[in-house]
């Protein structure tokens, strides 16, 4: 194939008849795909499924000599607690567990900022005549809806493969009114990067003219490899603490892709200044959290070593549907010029970048032929996109066979959306 800048308009003309012949071909066989969300598909649910029948009499309804079937233990169960500490890498005592969406934990601890401030914090949040963030993109929607629901101004930071461009960050954060920063830090959504060793520890070294500055450390994908094996990641809490930012950051990861979305355990930890802080207000908002499940986790997942391993069966699954994603973009996208993308070793999605100005266009004419995406735009603040370029690809939902065919459909309103910009130019 050529590419398309090597293409006389005669050539583009044809080559546009021909996508818009193939795109008509794919609208008629009336397909129904989802590929808009990091979702388990069914044979990694169905690896899980003996999680609902490890607690089968009374006696196994005890930590130890806690009753999990009573009120009661905010904080979690101390066996959940050891649990997430062994795979985080930091103390039990800064970790607390919750229910099973750590976005739950996220918005509650920018709402407590807002209604009763930080550690630090001169007065609530609320109070303030202007809050800023950093938002490192392209990066995860739903943390930027936080930001929107609170009326935070957003401020883009570029990400590369080593993770957010820290001489943008330490310039940013002399200002006092940016209070806070956005980070995925290990196969971070969408592209997939980890952030380097050296970029983790300027981030630890921050110095914010904010004294009550909050560093959302959204480890979501701590255990998530699927090429390869496990990745160790540095520790963020005591690196802060050795930087002299003990009760800078949160740090938050949960089961929602170990065991089941919709019932999993998310977890929460931070010093013990800050967890002694935001536990005493949360004590007026619940007497505990489901301990049940978290006893059914840890009962079924037992440590670190077998959750790992259990991690290499998600792998199995999700690997060869990463990999039908890559080999179609290679072999439809690549030749032609039009299209990047990242090429991740573990997380949930792959970051596509189409010709600029044409994303929107690419996602539309996929929902017209039957495959839904995310949004184009939604990785960035605002849902704005500068560029109007980037695309989340979600592979983790179809079977590999409808997965093959969602990415045929993109590739091809891919082509059909830049022949139609290279025309009208």
């Amino acid at each position: 194939m050529k590419a398309y800048s090597e293409m006389t308009r005669e050539e583009l003309t044809a080559a546009h008849a021909q996508a818009a012949a193939d795109f008509e071909a794919m609208k008629a066989k009336g397909l129904q795909l989802d590929m808009s969300r990091g979702k388990p598909g069914a044979e990694q649910l169905d690896l899980v499924i003996d999680l609902q029948s490890v607690l089968k009499t009374n006696e196994d309804c005890f930590d130890g000599k806690l009753d999990c079937r009573n009120y009661g233990t905010p904080m979690g169960i101390p066996s959940c607690r050891q649990l997430w500490a062994d795979i985080l890498g930091v103390k039990v005592e800064q970790v607390m567990v919750a229910g099973n969406a750590s976005l739950n934990l996220m918005y509650d601890t920018v709402a407590k900022a807002y209604t009763h401030g930080m550690l630090h914090s001169e007065k609530p949040w609320c109070k303030l005549d202007k809050i800023k963030w950093i938002c490192p993109v392209p990066g995860y929607d739903r943390h930027f809806f936080i930001c929107e629901t609170f009326g935070i101004e957003m401020i883009p930071v570029a990400m590369d493969d080593n993770g957010p461009d820290m001489d943008a960050v330490e310039e940013l954060v002399k200002d006092p009114a940016v209070k806070g920063m956005w980070c995925v830090p290990k196969y971070s959504n969408p592209s997939g990067c980890i952030y380097s060793q050296e970029v983790v520890e300027r981030i630890a070294a921050l110095k914010p003219a904010a004294p009550d500055f909050l560093l959302m450390w959204d480890n979501a994908y701590c255990i998530h490899e699927f090429d390869g094996d496990f990745v160790p990641f540095p520790d963020i809490l005591s690196l802060c603490e050795k930087h002299g930012n003990p009760d800078m950051v949160v740090e938050f990861a949960s089961t929602s892709k170990v065991t089941l979305p919709g019932a999993g355990v998310a977890c929460m930890a931070t010093s013990e200044a800050n967890m002694k802080r935001i536990m005493k207000l949360m004590s007026f908002q619940t007497i505990g959290y489901d301990k049940m499940n978290q006893l059914r986790h840890v009962r079924f997942l037992k440590d670190k070593e077998h959750t790992l391993a259990l991690m290499k069966q998600h792998a199995g699954v999700l690997s060869p549907k990463f990999h039908a994603v890559l080999d179609g973009l290679e072999r439809e996208l690549a030749p032609l010029g039009i299209a990047s993308w990242s090429h991740p070793k573990g997380g949930y999605f792959i970051s596509l970048d189409v010709m600029e100005g044409t994303a929107k266009r690419t996602v539309a004419l996929c929902k017209e032929a039957g495959v839904v995406m995310t949004p184009a735009g939604n990785p960035f603040p605002y849902g704005k996109d500068p560029k109007d370029s980037n695309i989340r690809i979600a592979p983790s939902l179809p079977p590999k066979a409808e997965l093959e065919a969602a990415v045929e459909v993109l590739c091809v309103c891919a082509k059909l959306a830049a022949l139609e910009k290279l025309l009208a130019l």
